[in-house]
């Protein structure tokens, strides 16, 4: 038990984050928990295995985190291309493209939402939990291949119940289009991540400092969303800010001093973010307006005490050197 915990955590807190702290489900929707879990968690702990097993990094880790979110929205639940999921009508925005049936905008949600929040924030806060074991598999094969059955049944019981529920199917050309985009994604995962950068002159800012523009970065883009502004506004952030935020964390990582307490800053601040921006953010399921600020209240309260107890491992033992762009074992 103590060998696959770190699985186990990453099982659960995917979907924990993915779902419960960002608003999306309440206080009384935790039954969904087995639900969801095989999908999110098991995308998670998929991802970081496949990643860690073939000995690369972030640079993996977050391309096939792109393509997970891709496929969730996609061929699992449509929601790229239903212009009434859950009755809402998140399509025919500004950023809509007819010749597509898609949105920028929410595109961009979506890789926002699954890329950094769903898999990379649960798997940096949860692999800080474990420095010896930070950068090598936490399953043998046996577990991988449970973990990839439970995966793949789990986004099956999503598609049929988003299916029973919207009676929606995309186009076979929507459908065949995102998968060119999803298996070049997973291609050039497996094409970066290999052998280490040369590093650069100076030295990394403070954790609390990454820590502080992780928040800063995340909270400038999901403030124009969760206030509604013009679509073309969080377009163009979402651009800006990739942009900046990549060149940032390559440019720091390769820099004196950056190690695994960088790493969970980033982690950190993304996951402070979501603790904010799940007051607006109303649930799929609708409900009381008590039920989901008492539930916002608690899972933040929650967010805080995982983290709390992750600064005081990583503060103690802060490990080796760590490079985001590769952080490849050893």
């Amino acid at each position: 038990m103590r060998r696959i915990a770190p699985a186990l955590g990453l099982f659960l807190l995917a979907p924990f984050v993915g779902e419960f702290l960002l608003g999306n489900l309440t206080l009384p929707e935790l039954g969904y928990v087995p639900l969801v879990a095989p999908m999110y968690g098991g995308g998670a702990l998929l991802i970081r295995e496949i990643a860690r097993r073939t000995g690369r990094g972030w640079p993996t880790i977050g391309l096939l985190a792109a393509a997970y979110a891709l496929i969730e929205e996609g061929p699992i639940d449509q929601l790229l291309w239903n212009d009434s999921y859950a009755n809402q009508d998140l399509l025919h925005g500004d950023s809509y493209l007819p010749a597509l049936g898609m949105s920028i905008a929410l595109t961009q949600v979506i890789l926002a939402l699954h890329t950094v929040w769903s898999i990379c924030v649960p798997i940096a806060i949860v692999e800080t939990f474990v420095p010896d074991r930070r950068t090598t598999p936490w399953l043998r094969t046996r577990g991988l291949v449970v973990t990839a059955v439970v995966h793949l049944l789990g986004i099956g019981v999503v598609f049929w119940a988003t299916y029973a529920e919207e009676h929606f199917l995309a186009s076979p050309a929507q459908l065949g289009g995102v998968s060119l985009v999803i298996v070049g994604l997973v291609v050039l995962a497996f094409r970066v991540g290999r052998e280490p950068r040369a590093p650069l002159p100076g030295r990394a800012p403070a954790p609390w400092l990454v820590g502080l523009a992780a928040l800063a970065v995340t909270s400038l883009y999901w403030g124009p969303v969760s206030l509604e502004w013009n679509e073309w506004v969080s377009v163009v952030l979402w651009c800006v800010l990739v942009v900046v935020g990549i060149l940032l964390i390559s440019r720091w990582s390769r820099q004196d001093g950056w190690d695994a307490r960088h790493i969970f800053a980033l982690a950190a601040g993304s996951t402070l973010t979501y603790v904010w921006t799940a007051f607006p953010v109303q649930p799929e399921s609708g409900g009381s307006p008590t039920l989901d600020l008492i539930g916002n209240i608690v899972f933040g309260l929650v967010a805080l005490l995982i983290l709390l107890l992750a600064a005081r491992v990583v503060s103690r033992r802060p490990g080796r050197r760590a490079s985001i762009p590769l952080d490849v074992p050893g």
